[in-house]
């Protein structure tokens, strides 16, 4: 038992020692907690065959034990394996990698590790969420920050009477106050949809990925109190 204690912790104390000199090496994030959990179960397994041969249990025992249940085992940890191929899947293809924005499962957050067998998702109201890698390996994922910036797309119901020239003048103007709005691709502002009371009015800005919540709060509201400031009869207002 002594023996398997102290391989324990000379198991953590060895992975402390290969994640500092991963950081120091500057290893790809997304990579370094999967390698580091694959080192420390691989090293775990050798520990405990190496105790079972000090203590004189046949391997040979243990290994006939092993495949009496081999086939309970291998259908108990389908999911699990299926997980563990996924993860090195996503590793070498990189559909997302760690701080990439992504939506799935219906939720939209930030990655945050990608584990052996499942990977950390941090959604933007702060909740955790634990998503098993198969599932992210064979359902669709909408990664919506790896192109640096997106497309933020606004519709205002305008009725007949309001001078459609006008209104856009006062939305150009409204997007020349937001700092956070991009110059190019450029801006693109126009009737949408004519209705019978009205028309709809699209507007389209690019920012960047990040913080495009807070960017569309601020637009928003900028383009609606210049509306009201200019006078122009909108609905409900």
């Amino acid at each position: 038992m002594t023996i398997l204690f102290f391989g324990l912790w000379l198991i953590r104390w060895g992975l402390n020692r290969a994640r500092m000199g991963m950081r120091r090496k500057g290893v790809d994030p997304t990579v370094k907690p999967f390698l580091l959990s694959l080192i420390g179960v691989a090293l775990r397994v050798l520990l405990i065959i190496g105790v079972m041969q000090i203590m004189g249990i046949q391997l040979t025992l243990f290994t006939a034990i092993i495949a009496s249940f081999g086939v309970a085992i291998g259908l108990a940890l389908s999911g699990t394996l299926q997980n563990f191929a996924s993860g090195i899947i996503i590793l070498l293809l990189k559909p997302f990698v760690v701080g990439d924005n992504i939506i799935t499962q219906g939720l939209e957050g930030t990655v945050t590790a990608i584990e052996v067998f499942y990977t950390v998702v941090t959604t933007f109201d702060n909740r955790v969420v634990i998503v098993p890698n198969g599932k992210l390996s064979n359902e669709v994922i909408i990664n919506i920050s790896r192109e640096g910036r997106r497309r933020l797309d606004i519709n205002l119901k305008m009725p007949n009477g309001v001078n459609v020239k006008e209104a856009k003048r006062i939305i150009n103007g409204s997007i020349d106050k937001e700092a956070n709005i991009l110059a190019t691709p450029e801006r693109r502002i126009g009737v949408a949809e004519l209705q019978a009371d009205g028309y709809l009015l699209s507007v389209n800005v690019w920012v960047n990925a990040h913080g495009f919540q807070d960017t569309k709060l601020s637009v928003q509201e900028t383009i609606l109190q210049d509306l009201i400031d200019s006078g122009l009869k909108l609905p409900g207002v």
